[in-house]
């Protein structure tokens, strides 16, 4: 298991070989469900670059020299790290150019263009890539067709139909794979997050290989949800009236403000779509498998208009109906 990360084994072999060879690109975009350990890569990947005892072709860290303590500690100067800040649903023009007052004086772009302090370039990892709008990719596209030397960015977001034109285009993809289920489950139990194996079994098998959903799952809220959920999505007609007033119960549960009732809704469409995929797997040549591949079509728009702060009550009411359409 490379540097304590579970499932990525192969992807450290892969960056082992591309350093070994001198080719390491500038910028990579890491893409893969949530919760399975894109960030710590990442950050693991910074880690072996900077270490002073490391050789590039064996991607190890000693976790003794000054860069490695300056890592654990979390403030090795040529580290950079810009994800969505609390209460914001993107990322921010001012954390890659400065605010108003101190433009391209501040924010990432400049510091990612100034000369390593200790190691031999700087990183700069972009936690989020899924928020960009296209202010803010405009003012990291300079950055990223002339990159600064020694310099490495790395961008993580879910999936490549995610990002905009400008950021897919200019950067290596790099594709994690889902956690296995027996992992998952592991990690709930070691983390005391789940006391219970069969459930820590359950949830995993749900969630698809993230550590993140498999975590949510296990809330006792939603597990009822899911249950409820799942009776009515299976009958053969679906009471989309029924469903859309579960779905308003369990999103007005997390809360009077906005943002944590619209988490809770792209709980449910994950969900949701999770439950037509697994169908779909069990079953690809069924007569209905158009249907379910239309119903998730169906959750990934809701998802869209949520990400982008449509009338929460209008978006249950309407994907319920599509749903019991289809």
């Amino acid at each position: 298991m490379w540097m304590n990360i579970e499932g990525h084994d192969q992807l450290a072999q892969r960056f082992a070989h591309v350093l070994g060879e001198g080719r390491l690109a500038s910028t990579y975009l890491f893409v893969g469900p949530g919760g399975i350990g894109k960030r710590l890569f990442a950050r693991r990947l910074a880690e072996c670059l900077f270490c002073s005892q490391s050789i590039d072709s064996d991607l190890t860290a000693c976790g003794q020299c000054e860069s490695c303590r300056l890592m654990a500690a979390g403030n090795h100067p040529d580290f950079l790290e810009v994800g969505l800040l609390k209460d914001k649903r993107s990322l921010l023009l001012e954390q890659f150019i400065g605010d108003k007052a101190h433009r391209h004086q501040e924010g990432l772009c400049h510091d990612i263009s100034l000369r390593p302090y200790l190691a031999s370039r700087r990183v700069a990892v972009i936690d989020n890539a899924d928020t960009f709008n296209t202010e803010t990719a405009n003012a990291l596209l300079k950055t990223l067709e002339e990159p600064p030397p020694h310099s490495l960015l790395i961008l993580i977001g879910t999936s490549e139909s995610k990002q905009l034109p400008t950021i897919r285009s200019r950067s290596q993809i790099v594709r994690f794979a889902p956690l296995q289920p027996e992992v998952v489950a592991r990690l709930l139990l070691e983390t005391g997050e789940v006391d219970n194996p069969q459930v820590a079994t359950t949830v995993s098998e749900l969630a698809e290989g993230s550590l993140d959903q498999a975590r949510a799952m296990a809330d006792e809220q939603l597990w009822q949800l899911h249950t409820t959920a799942v009776e009515l999505l299976d009958r053969r007609v679906l009471d989309s009236v029924r469903l859309a007033e579960v779905v308003h119960e369990y999103s007005n549960a997390a809360g009077k403000d906005a943002e944590p009732r619209r988490q809770a809704m792209l709980r449910v469409l994950g969900l949701v779509a999770r439950h037509y995929r697994r169908q779909l797997r069990h079953d690809p040549n069924s007569p209905v498998a158009p249907y379910w591949i239309a119903k998730i079509d169906r959750c990934l728009d809701a998802e869209m208009h949520v990400v982008r702060n449509v009338h929460l009550q209008t978006v249950i009411q309407a994907w319920a109906d599509d749903l019991a359409r289809a």
